[in-house]
């Protein structure tokens, strides 16, 4: 059916509304939102870490021992066996500098690829000299190659998404900040890890999604949502943590933070770290869910509100099912040592899912799973709300002709929202 309207552009292409209902829901979203970034603010500055905190208090190496840098010239051991391997490094670093000096590399760092040319970090010790080679194998250097895929990530991004992939990396940007700056000393300093949790993650989500998809009508819905989201499943996880008697004590990684910090609940730093490892993917269902509702819209605004509602709800079952699987690998995908190491044990299947370090993965995909899935519902319920259809008798019947048939005009909606 034909038809038109004034436009107002809403800060992405295609969300063309009349300005009265631009404006309405303008002040709706504002009146909602504008409290909780108000509370976030509040809770940062009440929360924000002042005095010394302990980062960087550890040092890598004993006293008189360094770090140097050097580049393998030759592999002198074996690449295989039982026994360490030996190599030849030319230091680039240190006193010795220009030199070439005989280092020991343990021999699993042997069997899985050492060669010339590599570039190779090493622990000198002073003491050593005399006695043999005071150089030992610390890491490999991989900033090269790291900071070589960090720019072309940038540049894939930027040259496919232009401005919007530029902003979303200055978005990302912003939330690794917040983790830096505010969650992890926060957390060192004594302040309850699941709060900074649910504060970080808040500030995080005006961040990122105000920055990568600017501030509109349907970024403040999708905010909305992925907040109900969030809320869900901080008290999923809290629940989940607690009547699984999940402790965080399955990794050496959570002995040396027990050791350090004999006050910290490692049980909450692992529901920290549930309720973080969730925003990204429930930023992303509730964008998505957010912008098609308002294209459905713009497409037909002659839709009423719970048809609207049920297109919507069309593409975030397909969401919804891609999502969950690309959760529950990601995690599989990083688990993955300590599901092999786990299954060498002579016990059932059950029995290994259930082992405290792999129950610690799969409460944490469930936890997320739930709350991505119900945010879906809750973004699109708030977008369908705030539209005004235009609700003549004929666009109604046109409507209702459309939804009675083949279903080609539900095809054309789901094909027009996810545009």
């Amino acid at each position: 059916m034909p038809h038109s309207h004034a436009h107002l552009h809403d800060g992405a292409p295609g969300a063309d509304l009349p300005p009265a209902e631009a404006r309405r829901a303008r002040w709706i979203l504002t009146a909602l939102v504008v409290p909780l970034l108000a509370a976030t603010v509040l809770a940062v500055v009440a929360m924000w870490p002042r005095g010394e905190t302990p980062i960087g208090s550890v040092p890598l190496a004993g006293t008189g021992m360094t770090i140097e840098a050097g580049t393998v010239v030759e592999v002198v051991g074996p690449a295989g066996g039982a026994a360490d391997g030996q190599v030849r490094v030319e230091l680039s670093t240190g006193e010795q500098a220009g030199q070439v000096a005989p280092v020991q590399v343990p021999p699993e760092i042997m069997a899985n690829g050492m060669e010339a040319g590599d570039r190779v970090r090493l622990m000198f010790s002073p003491s050593a000299m005399g006695t043999g080679s005071p150089y030992v194998f610390w890491d490999f250097e991989r900033t090269a190659p790291v900071g070589w895929l960090a720019l072309l990530y940038a540049v894939v991004v930027v040259a496919v998404a232009r401005w919007r992939g530029l902003a979303a990396m200055v978005g990302l940007a912003g939330s690794l900040a917040v983790i830096v700056v505010f969650v992890i000393p926060a957390i060192m300093l004594g302040q309850p890890p699941l709060l900074v949790a649910l504060v970080g993650s808040a500030a995080m989500m005006f961040l990122s999604l105000y920055l990568a998809h600017g501030i509109s009508i349907r970024t403040t819905t999708a905010l909305l949502g992925t907040f109900v989201g969030l809320g869900i499943t901080v008290g999923l996880a809290a629940w989940g943590t607690r009547s699984a008697n999940l402790t965080g004590t399955s990794s050496e990684q959570s002995l040396i933070l027990l050791g350090t910090f004999p006050n910290l609940s490692l049980t909450d730093l692992l529901l920290c770290g549930m309720v973080i490892a969730g925003l990204g993917a429930l930023n992303d269902v509730t964008i998505t869910q957010a912008s098609a509702v308002w294209e459905l819209h713009a497409a037909n605004p002659s839709v009423p509100r719970r048809r609207l509602f049920a297109r919507g709800m069309r593409i975030g079952r397909d969401h919804i099912a891609s999502t969950v699987y690309t959760l529950a690998f990601a995690y599989v995908g990083t688990a993955l040592p300590v599901l092999m190491a786990a299954a060498l044990m002579d016990r059932g299947a059950l029995d290994t899912l259930m082992a405290g370090e792999i129950a610690e993965e799969v409460v944490r995909t469930l936890v997320s799973s739930i709350g991505l899935v119900l945010a879906i519902p809750v973004t699109t319920g708030i977008a369908a709300a705030l539209v005004r259809t235009s609700r003549t008798r004929r666009g109604e019947d046109d409507v209702a002709a459309r939804e009675s048939g083949d279903g080609a005009s539900g095809s054309r909606g789901v094909a027009v929202g996810q545009s």
